[in-house]
């Protein structure tokens, strides 16, 4: 069974149960069965991950902040230029420790979205991000970076304020912050403009995520010529957890409910409150020159299984 008949079933079985007397527990849970049954037999293809990605209600990067961290205090622009609406970043609390937050944001609605490019960030976003970096460097707070974006702002004026360089900047800062780096990919993680916030020492990804070097339209469109061949490109691109798993490219996949972390938000920020934990734990007890050769070494093999099992 695909996931589109799946959540159709889902839902009529979920519909009954709405129905029952209050009473009626024991039918309550047979229908409970059957959910689970459905869910366990639903086999997802990669372009179901892109799908489930995408979807409108999937919770933002706003929304995992205010649930994982306490005290978020935003800051605006890159001293240079201008603010961009798309990159998210500011100061916070994890369980009493200091950290920096660096974020690309989608909106919620229309309006929001058309505001923040759809969570395309431009240069003076990127630039943002390496300000607060810098900061974050300087005061020793470990920075959380959230990638939720199809790729960096492909508008005229972008290239005109130099995009290319600013996501350069962000590589070459990343790699040597002397300051532990802990990056979420929560939903779409696309080009350079993903990569840009990704040079971490810990890079885990939901579950339903994708982490690309393109979107799978324009992976079609260049390979083939062909861009109805999306759903063929998505197993191509090996661009699903699982996937980038195996080849080492991250360290940890955060489970979600079947259909996406939007059914049960709370259930998905527990576990990656566990997650962030340990890794802050594990990277601040690092020397500076240490906690960057492990990143140079992390990213130098990247997608070298047998380094990654050496470790």
């Amino acid at each position: 069974m695909n996931l589109k008949e799946a959540q159709r079933a889902i839902s009529e079985i979920k519909a009954r149960q709405m129905e029952l007397d209050e009473k009626d527990i024991d039918t309550w849970y047979q229908y409970q069965k059957q959910i689970r049954k459905l869910e366990q037999e639903t086999t997802l293809t990669a372009w179901d991950h892109v799908e489930l990605a995408r979807r409108p209600d999937r919770p933002k990067a706003r929304d995992y902040i205010e649930l994982l961290f306490h005290d978020f205090f935003e800051l605006h622009g890159d001293r240079r230029s201008g603010d961009d609406p798309a990159m998210l970043t500011g100061l916070a609390t994890f369980h009493g420790i200091p950290v920096t937050i660096l974020a690309q944001s989608k909106g919620k609605t229309t309006e929001e979205n058309l505001r923040q490019h759809f969570g395309m960030c431009q240069p003076e976003g990127y630039r943002k991000a390496l300000r607060l970096a810098k900061e974050a460097e300087k005061f020793h707070r470990p920075i959380i970076t959230f990638v939720d974006t199809p790729g960096a702002y492909p508008g005229k004026e972008a290239e005109e304020k130099g995009q290319a360089e600013a996501i350069a900047d962000c590589l070459c800062t990343f790699a040597t912050l002397k300051t532990p780096v802990i990056c979420f990919v929560l939903s779409e993680g696309g080009s350079g403009g993903a990569l840009a916030l990704s040079v971490a020492d810990r890079i885990f990804m939901l579950e339903y995520a994708v982490y690309s070097i393109l979107s799978p339209e324009g992976f079609a469109s260049i390979l083939w010529k062909d861009g109805s061949r999306v759903k063929e490109a998505c197993e191509v691109m090996k661009l699903t957890s699982a996937d980038l798993l195996e080849k080492g490219v991250i360290d940890q996949i955060v489970p979600e409910p079947f259909g996406g972390a939007a059914s049960h938000i709370h259930q998905v920020v527990e576990k990656m409150d566990q997650m962030l934990r340990k890794a802050l734990v594990e990277t601040m007890k690092k020397k500076d020159n240490q906690l960057i050769q492990e990143r140079y070494d992390r990213f130098r093999h990247l997608g070298d299984t047998s380094w990654k099992m050496s470790r």
